[in-house]
C-alpha cells in the first residue's frame, strides 16, 4: 500500500521575520476582526471586544503596550479605555 503525502501551501509558506516592537499584534485574536471592533461606541461593544481579547495569546504584551503607549482609544488587552486609566492610576500610587 503507498502513502500519498499532502502538502498544501500553509504548511510550507515562510513567515516572514519581524523584529518590530509591535511584531507581537500578528498574532493577536484581533487580527481576524476589523479594527472597528475594537473601537466601539458603547458597552455591548466593549463586551464584544473583550470576548475577543479572552484567551488571546498576547494579551498581556497588548495591554502593557497600551498603558506604555498611553493609549486612550479602544479595547485593548481586553480592558477599556476606564479600566486602562484605573490600572495606571492604581501603578501611580504604587511607585508613588
Amino acid at each position: 500500500m503507498k502513502l500519498k503525502l499532502q502538502v498544501t501551501t500553509e504548511q510550507v509558506k515562510p513567515q516572514p521575520f519581524d523584529d518590530s516592537p509591535t511584531a507581537w499584534m500578528g498574532t493577536g485574536n484581533c487580527r481576524k476582526y476589523p479594527p472597528t471592533t475594537f473601537f466601539p461606541s458603547d458597552g455591548v461593544g466593549v463586551d464584544r471586544a473583550r470576548a475577543i481579547c479572552k484567551g488571546c495569546p498576547v494579551l498581556d504584551t497588548c495591554l502593557e503596550y497600551a498603558l506604555t503607549e498611553r493609549i486612550e482609544h479602544g479595547v485593548w488587552g481586553g480592558t477599556s479605555e476606564r479600566e486602562r486609566r484605573r490600572i495606571l492610576k492604581r501603578r501611580r500610587g504604587i511607585t508613588a
